[in-house]
């Protein structure tokens, strides 16, 4: 019993290390928000101008997934973590002393590289580090350590903005300090993510790299040594020969394995639940939400307090579905989240655009964010890294999850880009019934196409879909 909590203590610490990557992504993507009125207000950017300054990273996390599962798969999970580190640290310091809208916009570009890599590789390794009956929490660690770093960034961007407040009113506003914490706080607020950033750099090199991956490149003898620490020797035996067996298995030795039947499927069921998640609101409520209250009537001070308990629900319910993923399992928690989900969005839809005829207080706005996010957080947001990281072979795993994940990062590109403008054409009311609309095809994909995995191992997994594609030819 001690030698077994031991190694579960051991995989949870490599978790942990690698859900590092997955707190940059979250900070990255949330620090925005707090930024963009005054980043727009300082160089004078248009909606177009201003969807540009938001969803630039997102086309850097584009090109990000495109390289980072054939960089994973050619030389390793851990390099191209380390990888994903830098860019998030160049990114940050890059963002703090631009000297216009062109640099910053290229720095930003380069951290959405980290995150895209990141978004790919680290769910990626800690998938196949974990044990099946824990897996989905583990990998739910990542998710989790984004709620962190979204929470985190609100906290930052709230802490900055009121520190600011208190230099400008002591005069406190000359020099380099006094730009980037004072009369320029946006600079403070995108480049606090240096200090995650060389710690995520450092704990990298006390880990080691995937055994799975080490199998796959035969390196049996490396990957054994890592599997006793997680496993103990019969089963770390039993484990390298069930991932040399399935390999043995695959016709194909490359990218075109995910053309056979079985894994088309799979490919297709990925592709599509992270497209869809992307238009069911929830990165429109995470970038532009302090814009959102502000438009319903609140100050900036308060929309942005508002945006910190939007970030702490999304944290704790994170907290709750990390629990619960492996006995509930993944569908289940489809069902009723995205039901709530489809609930709260049109109740939010109905508040902007009754709430200002009928007074109604701005409470009732938050309370239906706060009831969405959690909706959004137990469900969608838990599963979908856990699922991408559990469902294709592992010889490609890591070029499926990039095609998987370019689909997600196009959508989430298409959302920063596009939500401004869609707020102001269809207004704040019609953006959020069109996201409880397209809540459906999501909810039926899971329900038709879907089988569940919970308490399945990786190679179970594999061997599934390629039963599957077995039936599909007879």
């Amino acid at each position: 019993m001690q030698e077994k909590s031991k190694q579960l203590r051991y995989v949870i610490w490599l978790s942990v290390v690698a859900s590092l990557g997955g707190f940059l992504f979250g900070y990255d993507t949330a620090v925005i928000s707090g930024t963009v009125d005054q980043v727009s207000s300082q160089f004078s950017l248009d909606d177009i101008k201003k969807g540009w300054y938001v969803g630039c990273a997102l086309v850097g996390s584009i090109a990000g997934v495109l390289f980072a599962g054939y960089l994973s798969d050619m030389f390793g999970r851990k390099i191209v973590m380390i990888l994903s580190s830098v860019m998030f640290s160049v990114s940050a310091i890059g963002c703090m002393i631009a000297g216009g809208i062109s640099e910053l916009v290229v720095a930003r570009i380069i951290g959405g590289d980290g995150i895209g890599v990141a978004s790919v590789v680290s769910p990626l390794y800690i998938a196949e580090v974990s044990i099946p009956a824990y897996r989905g929490r583990l990998v739910s660690l990542y998710q989790l350590a984004i709620t962190v770093g979204f929470l985190g960034a609100y906290l930052a961007n709230f802490g900055l903005l009121e520190y600011s407040v208190s230099l400008l009113a002591g005069g406190s506003t000359s020099g380099l300090y006094g730009k980037i914490f004072a009369s320029e706080v946006w600079r403070g607020m995108l480049g606090m993510e240096t200090i995650p950033a060389l710690l995520f750099f450092i704990a990298l090199f006390f880990i080691p790299e995937s055994p799975r991956w080490l199998v796959v490149k035969k390196q049996e003898k490396r990957a054994l040594t890592i599997l006793d620490r997680i496993y103990g020797g019969k089963e770390a035996e039993v484990q390298v020969n069930n991932v040399k067996n399935l390999i043995a298995m695959e016709t194909k030795t490359d990218w075109r394995m995910l053309l056979q039947p079985g894994f088309r499927l799979a490919l297709f069921i990925g592709v599509a639940l992270a497209m869809l998640g992307q238009f069911m609101g929830v990165n429109a409520v995470l970038y532009y939400g302090p814009t959102i209250f502000v438009e319903s009537g609140l100050s900036s001070g308060d929309s942005l307090f508002y945006q910190v308990l939007v970030g702490l629900v999304n944290m704790l319910t994170t907290v709750l579905a990390l629990s619960i993923i492996d006995k509930v399992g993944r569908k289940q928690l489809v069902y009723w989240g995205v039901s709530g989900m489809i609930i709260t969005l049109i109740l939010t839809g109905l508040y902007f655009n009754y709430g200002e005829s009928l007074n109604l207080p701005h409470l009732l706005l938050l309370i239906s964010f706060l009831l969405y996010i959690f909706f959004c957080a137990i469900s969608i947001c838990a599963v979908i890294f856990v699922l991408l990281s559990e469902m294709y072979p592992v010889k490609v795993r890591g070029a499926a999850m990039s095609v998987a994940g370019l689909s997600l990062w196009i959508g989430t590109y298409l959302i920063g880009q596009l939500t401004p403008w869609m707020l102001t054409t269809f207004t704040p009311a019609g953006t959020f019934w069109l996201f409880a609309f397209m809540c459906i095809p999501y909810i039926l994909i899971v329900w038709k196409l879907l089988p569940e995995t919970t308490g399945r191992s990786l190679e179970e997994i594999e061997e599934m879909w390629l039963s599957k594609g077995r039936t599909n030819k007879k």
